[in-house]
């Protein structure tokens, strides 16, 4: 690793003990408070969960590799392309456009459909909540729609089991907390958004330092805090689609992934409080829950949402590598409050409008 930069094992939590009420509180700081990472790991996830994170990660090359007129079909320019394809429509700290991953946005709480219709007529100007999902064909992409849903009600269960035990915490710590905020928030909220992500391999005009730092070291996703209440984090794919060209229709099937990125200072960032870089690798059989904005707003500071990044791999690493990964953020309902004067839907609009 360069100077200012660590590399430290984020705190681990046993999904069994999280559903039997067994988080100690100082464990919950150490993840979330004011000196932590602001990240939780969960092990020993329900056997299911290997092969939809392993599914959904290679549809994330096969989707990306599609025709351009194909990935056309699957934007949505009234949400703002929050949701179906995104590529090339967020903007980087420095105001170019990034074009160096693609992004397929769902909203992918189990209750949306039912409240879609609704929730457009009640909140007219914030269609990147209330756009209907846009999906490929079966016969594009089998079994896609299946897996991305099944993966994100896993991930939002296992979240909402986190949320039990920050309200624990919060009810004991922070005066007039309303019991169980946080639990209901993500378990009833229709408002969850899921983005599947494919980080294209590294162009080969992108070069390296003298002392191997890439220039632009957030060029995969830009440095940035997410402003939901916990984000569902699986670990990353690294696919050389060079040697595991991604197939589709009826040709599909999970890629080869890489026993690691051949690049070792590819991958998640956090800065911390103290101006240190410390890279956090998740273990690829367990998920993580990083705090936003909505979460440290919630609490009033007693957890925070950290700033991070994710570096790509230099080119020459190894072969066409590509990342693949998938984000679930937690958020409340539009109308849900998240401080005395801001509900969900104002708070959230500041932020979209900053990065779009």
């Amino acid at each position: 690793m360069s100077s200012g930069v660590t590399q430290q094992a984020a705190v681990s939590v046993s999904l069994d003990d999280l559903k039997n009420d067994k988080i100690d509180f100082s464990t919950l700081e150490e993840a979330f408070g004011p000196a932590s990472l602001g990240i939780i790991v969960v092990k020993d996830l329900p056997v299911k969960f290997h092969d939809l994170r392993r599914r959904l990660l290679s549809y994330s090359s096969a989707l990306a590799n599609l025709p351009q007129e194909e990935l056309q079909k699957l934007e949505s320019p009234v949400s703002k392309w929050l949701v179906g394809w995104s590529c090339g429509k967020e903007t980087l700290k420095d105001g170019r456009y990034d074009t160096l991953k693609g992004s397929y946005y769902v909203n992918c709480a189990p209750g949306f459909e039912a409240e879609q219709k609704k929730m457009a007529e009640r909140y007219p100007s914030f269609p990147e909540y209330t756009a209907p999902n846009v999906w490929p064909s079966e016969e594009l992409l089998p079994g896609f729609e299946t897996t991305f849903r099944e993966l994100c009600t896993l991930i939002i269960d296992v979240a909402a089991l986190v949320a039990r035990a920050c309200d624990r915490y919060a009810e004991a710590n922070i005066e007039g907390y309303t019991r169980g905020y946080l639990e209901h928030v993500v378990k009833t909220s229709v408002s969850t958004k899921a983005r599947l992500l494919h980080y294209f391999p590294s162009p080969e005009t992108q070069g390296t330092e003298s002392d191997g730092d890439i220039k632009d070291e957030d060029d995969w996703c830009a440095t940035h805090v997410d402003h939901g209440c916990l984000t569902g984090l699986t670990s990353a794919m690294f696919v050389d689609e060079a040697s595991h060209p991604p197939q589709t229709g009826a040709s599909f099937a999970p890629l080869e992934e890489l026993d690691r990125s051949p690049d070792p200072k590819a991958g998640l960032y956090i800065h911390s409080r103290t101006g240190v870089r410390t890279k956090v690798a998740i273990p690829r059989d367990c998920l993580a829950f990083q705090t936003g904005e909505a979460l440290e707003v919630i609490t009033k500071g007693k957890f925070k949402a950290v700033p991070h990044f994710v570096r790509g791999a230099a080119h020459g690493a190894g072969g066409k590598v590509a990342r693949n990964t998938l984000a679930v953020f937690t958020q409340p309902n539009l109308w849900e409050k998240v401080d005395e004067t801001r509900d969900f839907a104002a708070f959230a609009k500041e932020i979209v409008e900053k990065n779009h």
